[in-house]
């Protein structure tokens, strides 16, 4: 479309924002963050996000400070779509659940190839050359530091964004840009008195408001984490097999968020997963089934290894036989939280493999797990 001259270059953008299926748009000065970048390296100092090697102090510095992603940044864009669509998901103890946000195609797609477009169309609409970098999550920017000071929403005790229309179900994007734009005011709300999402996380993993340890979080150790699930917070993932939204379930600002229309997120492939498919994937199954989802982020190593835990959470008899067999995997970790699965659920067969593993296995992480399941069972 051609420039309208009654309407400001601030305008524009938001206009074609919402035109390309942005929930919310708002813009904020390209400054250095200084304020979120002492938490943030303060954090990490403290052992609060560990288990993320791609995480350092340099992305920090660099994430904080616009200029160093872009030089001839004014200001930036921070961008927004809901992927909020209804819950009707059956469950039982042959399915492990998913995050709502890995329900449908991968966002970091969906978001990039339409940011991509909104800074192409801008210079169109503006009519002059717009300079612009843009980037999700898997960025070196603070996505969340940005959406709070461009007016997107505030804090919430979860660390999540809240939006007084989505809630806390949106994906963030952020533009670089040369233009000079009148910056949007933060949002002036908070929780409250609110702690529904504190008290309600199993692990504890919201340490205190607006603090999170990520090894104590279901999310973290589901599809970070590429070790073992600590024993003392295995129960407590019950059948979440990838991710978790417990504290954003529970939030009173959720209840009426308005629900996503972005057809790439309303697809609800995987809702939930079957849990004794998944022990039988292949890795080149595994591939093509999630080929176009965020659940590729987990490896198949790590989503056999969840539904381990969730099948030893579910004692369901049925899946001794499939855990028995995935006792011969050939990566200690899946093998590891076989036996234990297979000591949670008990039973002849699981006591008679578990045994054969103390005597064929060599790896120390398998023989413990196998001898500590023994123990129990014949308690």
């Amino acid at each position: 479309m051609d420039k309208e001259p009654d309407k400001t270059p601030k305008e524009i953008v938001k206009q074609l924002a919402f035109e390309l299926g942005f929930d919310l748009v708002g813009v904020c000065e390209a400054e250095k963050f200084q304020a979120h970048r002492s938490v943030v390296l303060q954090r990490m100092q403290d052992g609060l996000m560990e288990d993320l090697p791609w995480y350092s102090p340099a992305r920090v510095i660099r994430g904080t400070d616009p200029l160093t992603l872009l030089p001839e940044a004014r200001s930036i864009i921070s961008l927004a779509m809901s992927y909020n669509i209804s819950e009707n998901v059956r469950l039982d103890v042959s399915k492990g659940r998913v995050a709502r946000y890995a329900w449908g195609d991968d966002y970091h797609k969906v978001m990039k190839t339409r940011m991509k477009e909104f800074v192409s169309q801008l210079s169109q609409n503006i009519q002059t050359e717009v300079l612009g970098r843009w980037y999700v999550d898997d960025g070196p920017m603070l996505d969340r530091a940005v959406a709070q000071k461009a007016g997107l929403g505030w804090f919430g005790k979860n660390t999540n964004i809240l939006s007084s229309e989505f809630g806390s179900w949106i994906f963030l994007g952020q533009v670089l840009t040369d233009l000079e734009l009148e910056p949007d005011e933060p949002v002036k709300k908070n929780c409250g008195s609110c702690v529904k999402c504190i008290t309600s996380c199993p692990t504890g993993a919201i340490v205190a408001p607006y603090v999170i340890d990520n090894k104590r979080c279901i999310s973290h150790l589901t599809i970070e984490n590429r070790g073992a699930i600590p024993k003392k917070f295995r129960s407590y993932m019950s059948d979440w097999v990838f991710g978790c939204d417990i504290c954003q379930d529970v939030c009173p600002v959720n209840v009426s968020a308005l629900y996503s229309s972005e057809q790439a997120f309303k697809k609800k492939r995987f809702t939930t997963l079957e849990l004794l498919d998944i022990l039988s994937l292949t890795e080149s199954e595994f591939q093509q089934r999630f080929l176009r989802s965020p659940i590729k982020r987990a490896k198949l190593e790590g989503l056999k290894r969840n539904a381990c835990v969730a099948l030893g959470n579910s004692r369901d008899n049925s899946a001794v036989s499939s855990l028995v067999k995935i006792l011969q995997h050939e990566t200690p970790l899946v093998r590891a939280h076989a036996a234990w699965a297979l000591g949670e659920i008990g039973g002849a067969q699981a006591l008679s493999a578990l045994r054969h593993t103390m005597l064929v296995d060599e790896e120390d992480m398998v023989l413990a797990e196998a001898s500590a399941a023994i123990d129990l069972l014949d308690q």
